[in-house]
């Protein structure tokens, strides 16, 4: 074996800074004068160096992990027993198992990623399944025919500002649709009240204030089931609302 394949064997270990003090400082005065090795060298150093990153980014590419498994498989058959260097034998088997616990921990932390990006899509699938279960109850309430729809108008004034309810008096689901509505002043919000059927005192169903062209959507909390109305009734408050209505009433509808 020449003196440069001798150095070249041992590249792989001085990577991994496991060589002995006398075989660290022979190789590195080696290098010194040997371009080739110091090129393996810098080339060894690179893929463990992608091989520690792959732990917490991207995994490295194949051909470098692959490299470095060879070189260092390459190490334990092409290094004929010396009696020079009997612990060289011993450092082998000890390199490839690190090696391999490496690659196992690189593994292991990508089942990790991928476990966190499922826990996420099922939570935002969940958020989903909510959400369109919301549009379904407000689409069935909009298209059953036991319904009650009011039509709450404003007089004197144009374009007329419009609201419709609609209600369900079986489950109390509410929901209002507004048009040409004036903006209320700051601090100041409309105010939904139901006038139930038994003369009871009105009922407030929810707030809200209309966008820059006076439109408006208001899916009210759920009313008492089994609550029949009389009509709906709006009224402008404060945007903290009340429990009663401050006239005077803005718009009204019965059915």
């Amino acid at each position: 074996m020449s003196g440069h394949d001798q150095f070249a064997e041992d590249l792989a270990l001085y990577a991994m800074d496991t060589l002995k003090p006398a075989e660290k400082a022979a190789l590195e005065a080696h290098l010194g004068g040997c371009a080739e090795c110091r090129r393996e060298l810098e080339q060894l150093r690179g893929d463990l160096s992608l091989l520690a990153l792959s732990t917490e980014g991207p995994a490295p590419p194949v051909r470098s992990r692959q490299r470095l498994l060879a070189t260092i498989a390459g190490e334990r058959q092409s290094a004929p027993p010396e009696k020079s260097k009997p612990w060289a034998w011993f450092w082998l088997p000890s390199l490839a198992a690190a090696a391999m616990a490496l690659l196992a921990f690189v593994l292991w932390r990508q089942n990790q990623d991928l476990e966190h990006q499922v826990t996420a899509l099922q939570a935002k699938n969940a958020q989903t399944q909510g959400e369109l279960q919301k549009v379904r109850e407000v689409m069935s309430l909009l298209t059953s025919p036991a319904a009650q729809r009011f039509t709450l108008v404003a007089a004197n004034a144009k374009p007329q500002p419009q609201a419709k309810a609609v209600y369900m008096a079986s489950t109390g689901q509410f929901v209002l649709l507004a048009s040409n509505m004036e903006q209320a002043p700051a601090g100041k919000a409309y105010e939904v009240w139901l006038l139930p059927m038994s003369g009871e005192a009105p009922m407030p169903c929810g707030m809200f204030k209309p966008d820059g062209k006076g439109s408006a959507i208001m899916v009210g909390p759920g009313m008492r089931q089994g609550m029949e109305a009389k009509g709906f009734a709006i009224t402008m408050e404060d945007e903290a609302g009340s429990a009663v209505p401050t006239p005077p009433i803005l718009m009204a509808g019965t059915g």
